[in-house]
Order: structure tokens, then C-alpha cells, then sequence
């Protein structure tokens, strides 16, 4: 019953087709669903050409309906918008289910990103593909509609909204996981989000530089320099997609590589700072050499048995009581990674020399890392330091080992199927994208509405169930949750960027249409800067700043409005 109830629209655009084909063989002049009552009065029941026009239009494919009127071009965008819904939906789904049974990699980290923006690609495409020259110049209006509205829609009401959803109360400038009694404080509620999250970020600002290479050549003033800067660009965004998508191949290996960098330290700065508090003195003398005597008292009070090695259990004992439980690491982690740096002869017990060289060792890193490295700088503040720099970078950096790993049933049934909804996605979307297209430009014709402003404000909605999943998503109030929702955001908006950007340049480009997009580009850019860099430098977003967020979505499109047609920008 579901899956009739998904494919009903289908199954009415085939009996309208079907319809207005009978119709059409018994009369050369309307393209109208009749009653059915032959008489020579206008027909009364007006489903596509309804108001008052009997005009021909061009069906689609020579069977899809088509409409010259405002009531049927709104009948049928949603129609075809439901469809690229679906097509959307189907992608998703199937893209979430197989990356949760492959996993990240060269699946999960370009397959699917590519997958996940080519609903909108395949739109951006059809917007300039067909027809004459002249239509594809009105026609790819749409397509940057979609580029713009689907980027300022997600950046601002959809960003805003996670916020709202996703607020817990803000103790010490981080967000308390699961607890949200400041219900309305602009400043005491709001989300956090880990480094990754503001990596991402930083990642989409730079999927902006090819609209800004494209606008600099535009406002050099002359068609060369623009055609030139169009190529650049088009070279430009494709660089960018392929860096990208080797970069969330990569980025799994990179980030296990950070996270056990930061328990490295944060070994380092829990035993040395338990050390130096049972220490009588300092470690190193202020020429850098070891301070011999107070390392072997306190090599000797950690050798129980006073046989001059530390063994793994002395060790142990000496670790026990340092809360690495902080960072999901227990004392065997610890005492494994006290063996790989001090052990240098490998026959699993320090003697003295090692255990000197090795606190040396460290604490030399530690000099390193710190913004202080005079010598009356005190070795325990140093530490103190270093430590809390440590539990900051493993916070921010989240541990991947908290979250439980589910054995997947039936795994290959479920990537059978998760294939399967790819596959009609996918076909869903190349079938219906030129219709659904054609349907907004004629909506636009016979509204006198510029095909941008309609498919600023229709096309981001095909995209809605995304928006949707990830406000579901935030309100879970925790950290972790919000980094990956905040990260999924930035991520999608850099996929449309340099995907949905090379299809519409390289259309302008190869068909040498006139680049008549300036104040589109231009909000674009704003908008996409004001978050961005807001979001890669800040982990902690307040609750006030979600309305910053709503403020921006109408004043695009009028800023969009202004530019060019009371400023003339294009």
C-alpha cells in the first residue's frame, strides 16, 4: 500500500498523458481533459490548460503532459517535484544504508557524495541542455535558482533551525550533552560541535573560491576575460570535486590517526603530571640535561621490587588511580604505550637509562607544544598546560570508540536493496528533471515571474527530506550528534558548490550562453561566507545566532532582486 501510495503521481501523470492524447484525436485545438459531454461549449472541467487558454504546448518525451497556464504548471511542478522527492529520498535512503553496512571509503567517500547532490545536478543539467540556444539562456535561470536557493535554504533555515532543535544549556561555553532547562536564553543554550566540524566548514568556504573567480572575470568587463574566467572556474570546480571526494575517502585513516595522537598526549601529560607531584624536583636542569638524581629517586620508589627494571605490573600499579577513563583509555592502553616510547632494548622492562631518556623525552614534547618556553617557566605549569590542551583537542576530536558498533543482519540482502533504491533514484531523477524544468519555465512565462526567483523558492524543497533527517537528528542534544549534523550540512552545501557548479558552468561554457548571473553569484557568496567563517572558527553556536541565520533567507532573494533590477547589476 506504501509504495502505491509513492508511485500514485506517477500513475496520474500516465492517465492525464493518456487523457490529453484521446483528447488531442478529437480535437486540433485543446490539449483539455473534457467531461466527456461532446458539444461545441468550452469544456467545464479544466485540469492542465485551465483558465482560459487553448494555446498547444510541446509534450515531453511526445506523451507527458504540458501546460501554458498558471493552474496546470502548478499542478504539474507538483507533480514532478514530488517525484524528485522521491528520487531524492530513494538516494538518500539507499546512500545511508550502504555506507552503514561498506562503511567510509571509496564508497562511502565518493560513490555516495556524488550520489547524494545528483538529483540537483541532473536538474541543473536539464536546465540548459535542450532546445535552442535562446530557451537554454532562460531556461538555466532555474538550474542557478536551484544552486542558490538549495545553498541559502540549507545554510540559513535549515542551519538555524538544528540549532533550535538540537540547544542544550551552555556550561562554560559548551553545551551540556542531554540538558536544556535555559529554555529561552540567547546566550545559556545552544550546540556544540567537534574540530571536524569546523574542518568541514572550512572545506565549504573553499568550494566559494570558484564563484569568486567567475565574478572577478565578470567584473573585468569584457566577454573574453569572462569566458576565460569561466573556464578557469569550470577547471577550478572540478579540481575541487575530485580533491574532495579523495579527501572523504582519506578522511577515516586521518582522523584515527588524530584521535590516537590525542590520547598519545593525553598519556603523556596524566603520567607526568601524576609524576611531578610525587617528584622532588625537576626533571631536567635548566642546560636541557636530566636531572639524574631526582629520576632515580623516583624510578626507585615506582620498582617495588627493587630489582632495578620497571616491569609492565609496576607500571600498572604507578597508572592506576590517572583518570584515563576520560578518554576511553584504560590503564593497559597506557602501560602499552609507556612500553613502545621507554622500552628501547624491547625485552619488556625499563631500566633506569631508558626511564631517563624517556621523561626527558617528554617532556622536551611538551616544551614544544607550549607558547612558553623560557627557562623560568615551571615544569609543573608547563604540564598543567600541556594536559588540558591534551583534554581540550580529545573533546573537540570526539572518541569513535564510544559509539557502539552494530553487527548489521542480512547485510547482503539490505545492500541489495539499499542498490536497488539507488538505481531508481537514480532513474526517477534523469526521467523526470527535464519535465519538472520545463514545468517551472512555463510557470514562469505565464506568471511573468523570473524563472530564478521560482526555482529559488520550489527547487530546495524537493531536497526538503534531507532538512528534515537532519533537524530529526540534532534534537537528540548531543555533542556528537550535532557535529555530525552540522558537518552533513557543510558537507552537502560543498558537494552542490563544485558537482552542481561544473555541470552549470560547463553548460554556459560549451554552449555559449551569456553570463547573466552576477547578483546570484554575489548572494551566494555572502551568505555562504557570513556561516562559514563563522563556523570554522567557533565550536559553541548560541541559541541567538539561528535568527541571524532566519534573517538571511528572505533578505536574499531581495537582495537578489535589487541588484538586478534597481542596481542593473546584470
Amino acid at each position: 500500500m506504501n509504495k502505491l501510495k509513492l508511485f500514485f503521481p506517477v500513475i496520474v501523470l500516465l492517465l492525464i498523458a493518456c487523457s490529453s492524447q484521446t483528447t488531442r484525436a478529437t480535437s486540433s485545438n485543446s490539449l483539455l481533459v473534457t467531461d466527456g459531454v461532446e458539444n461545441d461549449q468550452k469544456p467545464t472541467f479544466l485540469l492542465l490548460n485551465g483558465l482560459d487558454s487553448f494555446d498547444e504546448c510541446e509534450e515531453i518525451y511526445g506523451f507527458l503532459p504540458c501546460s501554458k497556464t498558471v493552474l496546470g504548471n502548478m499542478f504539474l511542478i507538483l507533480v514532478y517535484g514530488y517525484l524528485m522527492y522521491l528520487a531524492a529520498k530513494f538516494m538518500s535512503d539507499g546512500s545511508e544504508d550502504l555506507l552503514e553496512i561498506l562503511g567510509p571509503g571509496i564508497v562511502g567517500g565518493l560513490i555516495l557524495p556524488i550520489l547524494s547532490s545528483l538529483p540537483d545536478a541532473l536538474i541543473v543539467l536539464a536546465s540548459g541542455l535542450s532546445g535552442s540556444k535562446e530557451i537554454a539562456q532562460v531556461e538555466v535561470s532555474v538550474g542557478m535558482g536551484l544552486l542558490a536557493g538549495s545553498t541559502i535554504m540549507v545554510l540559513t533555515i535549515v542551519w538555524g533551525s538544528c540549532i533550535v532543535a538540537g540547544k542544550c544549556d551552555l556550561v562554560g561555553s559548551t553545551a551540556k550533552d542531554s540538558q536544556d532547562t535555559k529554555v529561552l536564553s540567547l546566550t545559556g543554550s545552544g550546540v556544540s560541535t567537534d574540530i571536524w566540524t569546523c574542518y568541514a566548514a572550512r572545506i565549504m568556504l573553499a568550494s566559494v573560491v570558484p564563484f569568486i573567480v567567475v565574478q572577478l572575470s565578470q567584473f573585468l568587463g569584457t566577454s573574453s576575460y569572462t569566458r576565460a574566467g569561466i573556464m578557469a572556474s569550470l577547471v577550478l570546480s572540478i579540481s575541487l570535486l575530485i580533491s574532495y571526494c579523495l579527501y572523504q575517502v582519506f578522511q577515516p585513516w586521518i582522523q584515527r590517526r588524530r584521535l590516537a595522537y590525542a590520547k598519545h598526549k593525553h598519556i603523556i601529560s596524566g603520567i607526568l603530571k601524576h609524576l611531578k607531584m610525587r617528584a622532588l624536583g625537576k626533571f631536567v636542569r635548566d642546560d636541557g640535561t636530566p636531572n639524574t638524581e631526582v629520576l632515580e629517586k623516583l624510578f626507585n620508589t615506582i620498582d617495588e621490587n627493587s630489582d632495578g627494571y620497571l616491569s609492565a605490573t609496576e607500571l600498572r600499579a604507578l597508572i592506576i588511580g590517572i583518570e584515563f577513563e576520560e578518554v576511553n583509555l584504560d590503564e593497559h592502553d597506557a602501560v602499552d604505550e609507556v612500553m613502545r616510547e621507554f622500552d628501547q632494548s624491547h625485552d619488556n622492562r625499563i631500566d633506569i637509562t631508558e626511564f631517563s631518556r624517556g621523561i626527558t623525552k617528554w617532556l622536551s614534547e611538551v616544551k614544544r607544544s607550549s607558547r612558553y618556553q623560557h627557562d623560568e617557566r615551571k615544569e609543573l605549569q608547563l604540564i598543567s598546560d600541556f594536559h588540558m590542551e591534551a583534554k581540550m583537542e580529545q573533546d573537540l576530536l570526539g572518541d569513535e570508540d564510544d559509539e557502539e558498533v552494530e553487527k548489521i543482519e542480512n547485510a547482503s540482502w539490505n545492500a541489495f536493496k539499499a542498490v536497488l533504491m539507488l538505481i531508481l533514484g537514480t532513474a526517477i531523477a534523469v526521467a523526470f528533471a527535464h519535465p519538472f524544468v520545463d514545468s517551472i519555465n512555463s510557470f514562469s512565462t505565464a506568471t511573468s515571474i523570473p524563472p530564478f526567483f521560482v526555482g529559488f523558492i520550489v527547487l530546495p524543497f524537493v531536497r526538503s527530506s534531507e532538512g528534515l533527517s537532519a533537524l530529526i537528528f540534532a534534537s537528540r542534544k548531543k555533542q556528537r550528534t550535532a557535529s555530525l549534523t552540522f558537518s552533513q550540512i557543510y558537507a552537502a552545501v560543498t558537494m552542490s558548490h563544485i558537482l552542481c557548479l561544473s555541470v552549470f558552468l560547463g553548460l554556459v561554457y560549451f554552449r555559449d550562453l551569456k553570463w547573466d548571473f552576477s547578483a546570484e553569484v554575489l548572494i551566494i557568496i555572502i551568505v555562504c561566507l557570513i556561516v562559514g567563517i563563522f563556523a570554522s572558527l567557533e565550536t559553541t553556536f548560541p541559541l541567538w545566532t539561528c535568527f541571524v541565520a532566519y534573517v538571511l533567507y528572505p533578505i536574499s532573494p531581495l537582495l537578489v532582486y535589487i541588484l538586478n533590477h534597481v542596481a542593473g547589476l546584470s
